[in-house]
């Protein structure tokens, strides 16, 4: 039987700024992205999502990214590539140290936002985050796009790579993601994200904007929880893989 990791970002909530419905998602969800504090998330918040992962039995991973709060780690930081890999460093031991009282620890790493499309193209920043992982830990699995440029890096380091696809994301042509700054970049529509992404995980392809259909390989599925009706997203896109018969399940 086939099967597949479902994840969503969790922990993006910060004091008073409520961010998403975590301990719900937990309900259908398999990996959990905490956030480390540097694009959202407070002590607080990050210790009580961890405790949470564990009493639902869902793998914790680190979302480490820019140290970008006010936008939410969705804005190109130009730090340099020494300065990023001690950022993303800073950020695996505040996680650990939370997920570890919590009873659990960081099983992957995964970047946030900004960084994470960044690094599918920009060589510095890429190698950046692919040094820090390996320096931290390098039993720990990097969840990324496929075809990125930390992808191939990180496999040239030895570390274990993880390929992710997105359930309420409109892609381009060429495998990335379309820009969050464009209309229709994510997408609402429960009945063909679910379409989408047991296509994904039977067929391995997805359908572009554009209407062309690509190849795409991945071992893990996203959900944002920030997304309005992440819940019920998550939920759906999970009946719908174990219908087809897809199990879901971590990739660690």
């Amino acid at each position: 039987m086939p099967y597949i990791d479902l994840n969503s970002d969790v922990g993006e909530s910060f004091g008073n700024w409520t961010m998403g419905d975590d301990a719900a998602v937990f309900h259908h969800v398999s990996s959990a992205n905490v956030a480390c504090g540097f694009h959202a998330g407070d002590p607080t918040t990050i210790a009580r999502t961890c405790r949470d992962a564990v009493a639902a039995g869902v793998t914790i991973g680190a979302h480490v990214g820019y140290r970008d709060l006010a936008g939410f780690g969705r804005r190109f930081v130009d730090c340099s590539p020494t300065e990023l890999a001690d950022d993303v460093v800073y950020q695996l031991g505040a996680l650990e140290g939370l997920a570890r009282v919590a009873g659990s620890q960081i099983k992957y790493v995964k970047p946030h936002g900004a960084l994470y499309n960044t690094i599918v193209h920009h060589e510095a920043h890429a190698q950046a985050v692919v040094d820090a992982v390996h320096s931290y830990n390098p039993d720990l699995p990097l969840l990324l796009l496929p075809g990125a440029v930390a992808l191939r890096k990180a496999e040239e380091r030895g570390l274990r790579t993880v390929r992710e696809a997105f359930a309420d994301r409109a892609y381009n042509p060429d495998g990335t993601l379309v820009s969050r700054r464009e209309p229709g970049s994510v997408l609402h529509d429960n009945a063909v994200i679910v379409e989408n992404m047991v296509r994904l995980a039977t067929e391995g392809k997805i359908v572009a904007r554009d209407g062309s259909v690509l190849d795409v390989q991945a071992d893990s599925i996203c959900v944002h929880g920030d997304t309005p009706g992440a819940v019920a997203m998550a939920g759906a896109v999970r009946e719908g893989l174990e219908a087809a018969g897809v199990t879901v399940r971590s990739f660690v």
